[in-house]
């Protein structure tokens, strides 16, 4: 692949390299060799508000750098199905295809954000434009500059998000945090303390709005980095530290093509000899199984809350007439896929 990297000022041309990319938030790192090239400064997005003025960069239909206003119109969007990561500022500043990592300044010129994509039904801007926060794209980008990649680890935390009802019945005065629902044996989790209940209300010291945002944190940092949760339980706060271990690596046997889940290869996991799980190990762009949400790397852990060790265990499930739901693990996080059929 060939990448040309052009200055908008003297047009000068550079060839780049791409250093690391990483999929699950759309973040890249290429390099140029050149000199005085100048840095734009990168600041804390968490101080961004809701209606601070903002300022589109980018070259949207391919008509040249352009600069567009607009105002930040919401902070940790999420469960768009953009990325498996998102925690996405929304601005209505103009975003275009061809915007996309374009800067999303604040009026000091400083970075908040990395424009990555819009909500357009025509195709074009109706301003619900989307930007990932400069706290998450520097993160990324480290670990990109440092490894080629992000080496995501595990913590062993399975989450969900506290209604109304929930945080009345647990005593707590507000919806922000996430409620531990599962601990996963062995895992750091497991080993610190943390147990079912839990309420996680900050991850070294940044607040947890939900858990998702759990989710986004623990998937930025990375294996052997000191963690430190503040959690409430039973009306106490406890601290409790560990630290992130490397995401222990699935291979799917048997590979078949599954009829019911159209696009995809699946295979079974195997934990200590025995059949364990359902693995994802390829899904066609563009199929039914991809428009489903399903990605390679997922694990099927259950249909309709009946536990699925085997591929041959998924395809019998599968032939049970009516709708199914798929209980996938995707790193960290446990969600469902319904299957209308």
């Amino acid at each position: 692949m060939e990448i040309k990297v052009v200055l908008a000022d003297d047009k000068k041309q550079f060839d780049a390299k791409v250093i690391g990319t990483d999929p699950q938030t759309d973040i890249a790192v290429i390099k140029v060799e050149g000199k005085s090239l100048p840095a734009i400064t990168i600041t804390d997005s968490d101080k961004l508000e809701v209606g601070d003025v903002v300022l589109a960069i980018g070259n949207p239909f391919g008509v040249g750098q352009t600069v567009t206003s607009g105002i930040v119109s919401a902070k940790g969007r999420g469960g768009m199905g953009i990325v498996d990561y998102e925690d996405f500022i929304q601005t209505d500043a103009s975003i275009n295809p061809g915007n996309s990592g374009g800067a999303l300044v604040n009026l000091r010129g400083e970075l908040v954000g990395i424009n990555s994509a819009i909500i357009g039904p025509s195709g074009g801007n109706v301003g619900i434009g989307f930007a990932v926060p400069s706290n998450m794209a520097r993160a990324v980008m480290s670990q990109l500059a440092r490894h080629g990649e992000v080496r995501r680890g595990r913590i062993g935390l399975t989450t969900q998000e506290i209604t109304p009802d929930l945080a009345k019945a647990l005593g707590l005065t507000s919806n922000q945090g996430a409620v531990v629902v599962e601990v996963a044996p062995d895992s750091p989790a497991a080993k610190v303390g943390l147990k079912r209940g839990d309420v996680v209300v900050a991850v070294n010291g940044r607040g947890v709005r939900g858990s998702s945002d759990l989710r986004n944190q623990i998937g930025l940092l990375a294996v052997g980095e000191d963690v430190e949760f503040k959690v409430r339980r039973d009306g106490r706060e406890l601290v409790l530290k560990t630290k992130v271990e490397k995401l222990h690596a699935a291979t799917a046997l048997g590979n078949q093509v599954v009829a019911e889940l159209q696009g995809a290869t699946v295979g079974t996991v195997e934990s200590g000899g025995k059949p364990n799980a359902v693995m994802i190990v390829e899904v066609e762009p563009d199929s039914p199984a991809w428009s489903h949400g399903l990605r390679p790397g997922d694990v099927i852990v259950a249909v309709n809350r009946r536990k699925v060790s085997s591929a041959r265990e998924l395809i019998a499930a599968l032939k049970t007439p009516g709708r199914a739901v798929l209980s996938v693990v995707r790193g960290e996080y446990l969600f469902a896929i319904v299957l209308r059929r």
